[in-house]
């Protein structure tokens, strides 16, 4: 898998294919919007079932990351769990999976508007997070600088080679980067939306998730 590299605050990061975020200096891989036990918390909730395979698939692309790049940290951007309840109904075999995952690394949960307060199975539950020049949080802060976030799980619409893409994406300026929902059965907001296009800057770039990340000027 590659990656898409910038610089933010002097900090050398690269927007992975996967929608991961990697800080190879740091050995720092930051991850949004897993929402774990989605699929359990709508059925829950009475809304249409869907495939219970959302948390699976979640962990293994998860895992996947872990294995190429050996983080010492992982950090989790918020909304990594559908809501409290779904942390607490995390079937056995997706908790082990979990641990395993977790187990010699420094381990940071970011609290979300989904999981404000989620048990989670060990590591550290923070409400953002300082790493050297870097703010790590959920919800992008506007007016605020050198700043990682998730929330908003942008993505891209463009035409290639005459037909239309639409991708998860970072979206990056000068003073954040927001990252895409890592999570399956998660949606998107459009990067043009103009939520987003009051936070990032004239000359803020998607970068398209996938085998190829692909960096266009994000009001393209």
């Amino acid at each position: 898998m590659t990656g898409h590299d910038f610089t933010l605050a002097g900090a050398r990061l690269s927007a992975r294919g996967s929608g991961a975020l990697w800080w190879e200096d740091e050995a720092l891989l930051a991850v949004a919007d897993l929402h774990l036990g989605k699929a359990e918390r709508v059925a829950r909730r009475g809304g249409a079932l869907l495939p219970p395979y959302d948390t699976d698939e979640t962990l293994t692309r998860l895992a996947d990351e872990i294995a190429a790049l050996a983080p010492r940290r992982v950090l989790c951007l918020g909304d990594s769990f559908d809501d409290d309840a779904a942390a607490r109904a995390l079937p056995e075999p997706a908790a082990r999976r979990l641990l395993a995952l977790m187990a010699g690394r420094h381990w940071i949960w970011i609290s979300g508007n989904h999981d404000p307060a989620p048990v989670a199975p060990g590591g550290s539950a923070l409400a953002e997070a300082e790493i050297g020049p870097l703010w790590f949080r959920h919800i992008a802060i506007p007016g605020e600088r050198n700043e990682i976030s998730g929330h908003y799980h942008p993505k891209a619409r463009l035409c290639l080679g005459g037909r239309r893409v639409s991708r998860p994406c970072f979206l990056i300026d000068h003073a954040r980067a927001i990252l895409p929902a890592f999570g399956t059965y998660t949606g998107g907001l459009a990067s043009r939306d103009r939520v987003l296009e009051q936070l990032m800057g004239p000359e803020a770039v998607a970068v398209l998730t996938g085998p190829k990340p692909l960096a266009v000027p994000m009001r393209a």
